[in-house]
């Protein structure tokens, strides 16, 4: 069984950066990909961003590209989320998850393990 814990979220301004942290541990043999989704209260889980180790593959969502970096180390299974230029709508609880390269979807499905969020609230 993967434990994930979340760090770094908080209040900041428009325009401001944020970096954000995960560690795994337990069975992390199983987490093969490891990335970020975040939820909007009253919307949907939305994709961040997301590693595959083999290869180091990355991945992002659309709002995202350009201005959030996903970053990692495989052996520490650890994953971090350095983002910038924050907006409004970057506003969110954002969450860990972790699961199998072959089997994960930017819908969420596929990953097994979840850690339980870091909230991030970006204000004017």
């Amino acid at each position: 069984q993967v434990q994930l814990v979340e760090s770094g979220g908080g209040l900041v301004k428009i325009g401001s950066s944020l970096n954000l942290s995960c560690a795994a541990s337990g069975g992390t043999s199983s987490a093969d990909v490891m990335g970020w989704f975040r939820q909007a209260r009253g919307k949907e889980r939305e994709f961040v961003a997301a590693v595959e180790w083999s290869g180091g593959i990355t991945s992002y969502g659309t709002s995202v590209k350009g201005r959030f970096t996903i970053s990692g180390d495989n052996a520490k299974k650890t994953v971090h989320l350095q983002m910038n230029n924050l907006k409004p709508e970057d506003t969110a609880k954002y969450y860990c998850a972790a699961g199998a390269a072959t089997a994960w979807a930017t819908n969420g499905d596929g990953m097994a393990y979840w850690g339980k969020g870091t909230p991030v609230t970006v204000s004017s």
